[in-house]
């Protein structure tokens, strides 16, 4: 979820699996189990696994399983308050734009449609995705962004401190500060909202009841 908080990345970020996950048992097959209680609600194992394809998708690999189910539990958090609070949906025009740049990111639609097939997705499920993790990022930027106060000094340190360095090392010119100010500025503010949504994360979490299953155990001959 933290990831996703950012502009940049928007996404991402919160957002989860059609694929479905059995084991052997005598004259049966379980095809989805709970991993997580939180309050009255509870998280399911195909959750973990769609957000795991999903990252796939975007990023060519997925996080452990542990972090997959914490920021499952995170996108609960701001999608129960969110929800209470009546923040709006993000437009249709907006979804479009982020799902077709999934796609975009791939050389060909074939190959698009390829890989979500190896992942078990379909372009509904992505485009639910990437509507949820639009809804969470832009609901944690209205709740954080106006504690953000980035000063022209803050703005100039990074640019000395970082930017600079960081494109001499690559042979490049550093363009004039006040060229990238306004970047830099949204660069330092996103910082400050991640670290403000880490911290009520934290709070939150701290509240709540969560309930993590234990992962059935699985005998020798493959049997759980």
């Amino acid at each position: 979820m933290r990831a996703a908080i950012r502009t940049a990345v928007f996404a991402a970020a919160t957002t989860v699996l059609l694929g479905s996950v059995a084991w052997a048992a005598p004259q049966t097959q379980v095809v989805d189990r709970i991993v997580a209680h939180v309050e009255d609600d509870i998280i399911l194992l195909s959750e973990q696994h769609e957000l795991a394809a999903y990252q796939q998708l975007v990023d060519g690999q997925a996080e452990p399983d542990d972090k997959l189910l914490n920021e499952l539990i995170e996108q609960w958090v701001v999608n129960n308050e969110a929800t209470q609070a009546h923040f709006p949906q993000p437009a249709a025009s907006e979804v479009d734009r982020e799902a077709q740049r999934v796609e975009s990111s791939f050389p060909t639609p074939q190959a698009y449609a390829q890989r979500l097939i190896e992942l078990g997705l379909t372009a509904d499920a992505v485009r639910r995705i990437v509507t949820r993790q639009i809804y969470l990022a832009r609901y944690l930027d209205y709740k954080f962004r106006p504690e953000v106060q980035v000063d022209d000094d803050a703005v100039a340190k990074y640019y000395n401190d970082q930017l600079a360095p960081e494109l001499k090392a690559k042979g490049q010119t550093a363009p004039p500060l006040d060229a990238v100010s306004d970047e830099i500025r949204e660069v330092l503010t996103q910082r400050g909202i991640n670290d403000r949504a880490a911290t009520w994360f934290d709070e939150t979490k701290s509240r709540l009841r969560i309930e993590i299953e234990p992962a059935p155990q699985t005998a020798p001959n493959g049997e759980a």
